[in-house]
């Protein structure tokens, strides 16, 4: 049996075996979730979302989803007690649904995201102590679908939480390297926390952050190592090992060997600010994030019939990335009109690279805006705008019409250029509009909630959508492509938590 048939077998068993457990304990055992479908014919050659991401707003921009979070209560403790406490949680979430996706609902799309077990008043009172994933955030993005102030998303090991009525305060330690390395692993130490501290009813304050420490390990070639003399320029046009045979013909056999490159050490700092319950404002959420991020191991160059082995810790390891995000959420006219307004603040460097147009060498901002007016309790009119810059920092990156410039310099054709297109800012906006039909009554965000909507994109860059088409400007291309700058879809869907 194939490896992810297996993955699929065991996970509809341990979904099944659940549900069985569940009816037979159900005082012990809760569960919950959360899922989101859709049908959105695209009629414009797209692949059924608006635009490229969410940054423009996850309203449309986003798939189908569905996750399953498990709790079994091993020991349990009288209500406002100190009594030993014991429980196990898991969690399984994937994005594909059967006919809403190109994955059709297959297993295969689906993972245990977190398992982990929690006991409280073990040791020390108020203090829960947790063994497996260990992910904490500060909260949501709700427009956007973002947790920026998050940490141990990446990390297995053990924690202790401190939670009182003002404060809670985490540490924890573990490792990160399955998540960052997957079948490459490479032990990543992590340690960190968080504090959250909460000042009446109106305002919150957090702050946190995490540690990894990855070392060069002797014989291991997945720990960090350097193949020596790389000239950077080479790297990034996977040309190492040609300049290397066309400097030293016939010494194919002597490619430099990999050298320890000194310790990889990835961080994160996150920073939080929440207030509100004040006159129209229910709430406000401010996040920061800044860190580095774990270098890259290495990548295969085929040449001459020859495959080269080519190891970039020393030339990845200085990628930083910046985020801030704020939403606010108002109520204007009580039961008639809600909004809620976001911003998204992104700044993304890699030091290393001064030559060629990437994501790593990006600054973004965005702007989303949401209006719902409630007709009755039940039924509701949304609206919503985004307004998107991504700005590339290191030349053009973006193609402006059908018919550009693939790769170039300055603006101009050339097959050696490093440079993409003719535009090195791709400005987006977007439009919403549609009914929303809400069971549990008034709020943005109640669910469940069924939307029959209309969108609209436009963007200065040609067929800003995932699609099909072909770029190809071949006199023989079969499917020749027309200026495609404005991108509609209709969306029939549904969203809930349970």
């Amino acid at each position: 049996m194939r490896p992810a048939a297996m993955r699929s077998v065991f996970v509809l068993g341990w979904l099944l075996a659940s549900a069985a457990l569940a009816q037979a304990q159900g005082d012990r055992v809760s569960a919950g979730g959360y899922f989101r479908i859709s049908a959105r014919p695209d009629w414009q050659g797209g692949n059924g979302r608006l635009g490229f991401w969410n940054l423009y707003g996850r309203l449309m921009n986003e798939g189908s989803y569905a996750a399953l979070e498990l709790k079994l209560d091993l020991l349990q403790a009288a209500p406002e007690s100190n009594d030993l406490w014991a429980s196990v949680h898991a969690r399984v979430e994937g994005g594909s649904v059967g006919a809403a996706d190109p994955g059709n609902g297959s297993l295969v799309n689906f993972r245990l995201s977190q398992l982990y077990a929690r006991a409280g008043n073990l040791l020390l009172d108020k203090v829960t102590w947790q063994v497996g994933t260990l992910v904490y955030f500060f909260g949501d993005l709700g427009l956007y679908d973002l947790r920026p102030a998050t940490v141990f998303d990446d990390t297995m090991g053990l924690s202790a939480r401190y939670q009182s009525k003002n404060v809670d305060v985490l540490i924890g330690v573990g490792d990160s390297g399955f998540f960052n390395r997957g079948l490459q692993y490479s032990p990543m130490l992590t340690a960190g926390g968080a504090v959250r501290v909460r000042l009446g009813d109106h305002v919150e304050l957090g702050g946190g952050g995490q540690l990894a420490y990855e070392a060069s390990i002797d014989g291991d070639r997945y720990t960090p190592h350097q193949t020596p003399n790389v000239a950077y320029e080479d790297f990034l046009r996977r040309e190492v090992a040609q300049r290397y045979v066309q400097d030293n013909p016939g010494q194919e056999l002597l490619f430099p060997k990999p050298a320890a490159a000194s310790a990889a050490v990835p961080f994160r700092v996150v920073g939080y600010l929440g207030f509100g319950k004040l006159g129209p404002l229910r709430w406000n959420n401010f996040f920061v994030r800044y860190g580095r991020l774990a270098p890259e191991q290495s990548y295969v160059e085929s040449y001459q019939g020859r495959d080269y082995t080519i190891y970039t810790a020393d030339l990845t390891r200085d990628r930083y990335q910046l985020q801030l995000g704020n939403e606010m959420q108002l109520k204007l006219v009580p039961d008639r009109l809600d909004a809620v307004w976001g911003v998204v603040y992104g700044r993304d460097t890699d030091f290393a690279n001064t030559l060629k147009p990437t994501d790593a060498n990006r600054t973004y901002v965005s702007t989303v805006l949401r209006a719902q007016v409630y007709l009755t309790r039940t039924f509701h009119l949304l609206f919503e705008g985004s307004l998107a810059q991504e700005r590339s920092s290191l030349g053009n990156a973006y193609r402006a019409h059908y018919d550009s410039i693939f790769q170039s310099t300055g603006g101009i054709s050339d097959s050696r250029g490093l440079e993409f297109g003719d535009l090195s800012v791709r400005n987006t906006v977007q439009m919403k509009a549609g009914v929303v039909l809400n069971p549990t009554g008034f709020g943005v965000y109640a669910r469940p909630s069924l939307r029959l909507l209309y969108g609209v994109q436009h963007s200065n860059q040609q067929a800003a959508f995932g699609n099909g088409f072909s770029d190809s400007l071949s006199q023989f291309n079969q499917f020749p492509g027309s200026e495609v700058h404005w991108h509609h879809l209709i969306s029939l869907e549904a969203e809930g938590w349970f």
